[in-house]
C-alpha cells in the first residue's frame, strides 16, 4: 500500500524552515566569550606560518557553518539595492550595533522564509504567505530604527550633564582633551562610548576638527551638532573654551527642560485613546450592568 505524497506547499515550507534556521542562528549568534577566544589564540603556541593550526583552533561552527552562511550572504548583498544597503549601514551606525550588513541581510531573509513557511504549513494561501514574508523581511529594519532612535535620545538626554562636568573640569585647569578623557572614564552609556571613540581618533593623530566631524557622522542629535560647531568656532576665532562650554551647558539644560515639558503636554492626548476604548467601557458595564439586569428580568 503506497502512502500519499505530500502537497508541494508542504515540501516548500519544510525546505524554507530547514534553510532559514541555520541562517537565523548565525545572524543572531553573538560571541559571548571574546576574551576567552583571544586568550586561546595567544596561548596556542603557534608558529608564524602555522595557518592550519590557527584555523583548527577555532570552533566547529566558525570552521564549517560560518563559511557556508558567508557564501549565502554575499549574493544577498549583491542583489540588494545600494540605497537599501546604505540605509542599513546608517541604522547600524546610529544604533551602535556590532553587526555587519551581511548579518542583517541574513536575518531579514531568514525571517521572511521562516514566516512564509509557517503560514504555508498552516494551510493558508500563497498571498497570505507572501504578505507575512514581507512583514518578516521588514521586521529587522523596524527593530534597528527603533534602537537607533532610542540611542540618539539617550545621547541627547545625557548631553547637558556631560557639558556640566566638562565645564567644571576645564575651569579647574584641565585641557579639553584631558577633560573628555576624565568624563569618558567616569561615565557610562552611548555618549561615553562615543567620547571614548573620539579620544581614540585623537590619540592616533586625527585632527580635532576631523574627529569631531566623524563624531557627528556617527550620531544624529541636533544638540550635539550645535555643541560641536560651537567648539570648532571657538578654536577658529580664539574664544576661551570655558566660556563656550558654560554657555552651551546653560542652553542645553534649558532645551532639556523644554523637551520634558513638551512630553508632559503630550501625555493627556495619549491617554485619551486607552481611556475611551479600554477604561470607560468597563466602567459603563460595572455601573449600568446591574440596572440593565434589573430592567430586563424584573428582579427587585
Amino acid at each position: 500500500m503506497s502512502l500519499p505524497l505530500a502537497p508541494l506547499s508542504v515540501w516548500a515550507a519544510a525546505l524554507a524552515v530547514v534553510g532559514s534556521v541555520p541562517a537565523l542562528w548565525y545572524a543572531l549568534s553573538v560571541d559571548r566569550v571574546p576574551g576567552r577566544r583571544v586568550s586561546r589564540n595567544l596561548t596556542a603556541q603557534l608558529t608564524p606560518g602555522d595557518v592550519r593550526g590557527l584555523v583548527l583552533a577555532g570552533s566547529r561552527f566558525s570552521r564549517l557553518v560560518k563559511p557556508l552562511l558567508d557564501v549565502l550572504a554575499r549574493p544577498a548583498r549583491r542583489v540588494t539595492p545600494a540605497g537599501m544597503l546604505a540605509a542599513i549601514e546608517r541604522r547600524l551606525e546610529l544604533a551602535g550595533a556590532p553587526w555587519s550588513v551581511e548579518r542583517v541581510l541574513l536575518v531579514k531573509l531568514g525571517g521572511a522564509l521562516l514566516a512564509a513557511a509557517l503560514v504555508l504549513g498552516s494551510g493558508r494561501g500563497p498571498l497570505v504567505a507572501l504578505g507575512v514574508g514581507v512583514v518578516g523581511y521588514l521586521g529587522p529594519d523596524t527593530v534597528l530604527a527603533r534602537r537607533a532612535r532610542t540611542r540618539q535620545q539617550e545621547i541627547s538626554d545625557a548631553l547637558p550633564d556631560m557639558l556640566d562636568q566638562l565645564t567644571i573640569c576645564v575651569e579647574s585647569g584641565l585641557g579639553f582633551d584631558a577633560a573628555l578623557a576624565r568624563i569618558s572614564r567616569s561615565g557610562h552609556g552611548p555618549l561615553s562610548m562615543e567620547l571614548i571613540r573620539l579620544l581614540q581618533d585623537l590619540r592616533i593623530g586625527v585632527p580635532r576638527a576631523d574627529a569631531l566631524d566623524q563624531l557627528l557622522g556617527r550620531t544624529d542629535v541636533a544638540e550635539l551638532r550645535q555643541f560641536v560647531h560651537a567648539i570648532l568656532q571657538a578654536d577658529t576665532f580664539g574664544v576661551p573654551i570655558s566660556r563656550v562650554l558654560r554657555s552651551q551647558a546653560v542652553e542645553q539644560r534649558e532645551k532639556r527642560r523644554f523637551r520634558a515639558e513638551e512630553r508632559a503636554m503630550k501625555l493627556p492626548v495619549k491617554v485619551i485613546f486607552p481611556l475611551v476604548f479600554c477604561i470607560l467601557p468597563v466602567v459603563f458595564i460595572v455601573v449600568l450592568g446591574p440596572a440593565y439586569v434589573h430592567l430586563t428580568t424584573g428582579i427587585k
